[in-house]
């Protein structure tokens, strides 16, 4: 039997602002590289940070972004997130919400649910809805802030128990993605790479993101 042949790892540009001047900035940047971006969104409590809402936002229509949600209630603003046509819409473990209840509504607008685990989670705090999940991201950086975080490759370990329960469900990282981090965690697993500030903070974006690319290819 030949071997089942795994797509190759996307590296997905991230939009963490607090104001709507850089909100635009950085869409603009990220769309001239990729069609596929992923937009961080903060409370000011779930996470420290406080950045535009889900009301204030916009995408060009050929994007797919992966919404993730630093909010203590993410469903609030559920029906904005359905009008937006957002790709994959990501929660925190850690907070109150009952992930298959989230999920089904997410599914049944089409769209796809996602959960982030926070590093010290672990993955049996959400085993009992990941059958129901399509995206997973495994946390290794400073909520709400982008650059500057170190990657924890023992995370990759929660990997094989996500996959164990759903073998399917594409898995994300986000914190520490670079040119030192990136070939290390493709090879680990990882489907999808949110790239913030090794991109961001580039003096040539483009570069850094072909070069990305080109790691893990």
């Amino acid at each position: 039997m030949g071997k089942i042949l795994k797509n190759m790892p996307t590296i997905c540009p991230t939009i963490t602002v607090t104001n709507l001047e850089d909100y635009k900035k950085q869409l603009d940047l990220n769309y001239s590289l990729t069609k596929r971006i992923q937009v961080d969104l903060m409370d000011g409590k779930f996470a420290p940070s406080l950045s535009p809402t889900p009301d204030d936002i916009w995408w060009p229509e050929d994007v797919l972004a992966d919404v993730h949600l630093m909010y203590e209630k993410p469903m609030d603003y559920a029906e904005r997130l359905v009008e937006l046509k957002s790709h994959i819409v990501i929660v925190h473990a850690e907070i109150d919400l009952d992930l298959n209840e989230f999920a089904d509504y997410f599914h049944k607008n089409g769209i796809k649910a996602g959960v982030c685990l926070l590093a010290p989670t672990e993955v049996k705090s959400v085993e009992y809805a990941l059958k129901n999940i399509d995206h997973v991201i495994i946390f290794s950086g400073n909520l709400g802030y982008q650059g500057g975080s170190k990657v924890d490759f023992n995370l990759l370990k929660k990997i094989d128990e996500i996959h164990s329960v759903n073998p399917k469900i594409e898995i994300g990282w986000d914190g520490g993605v670079n040119d030192e981090t990136a070939k290390r965690l493709a090879d680990g697993g990882v489907d999808v790479l949110n790239v913030g500030g090794f991109i961001q903070k580039a003096e040539n974006p483009q570069a850094a993101y072909q070069k990305l690319v080109a790691l893990v290819v």
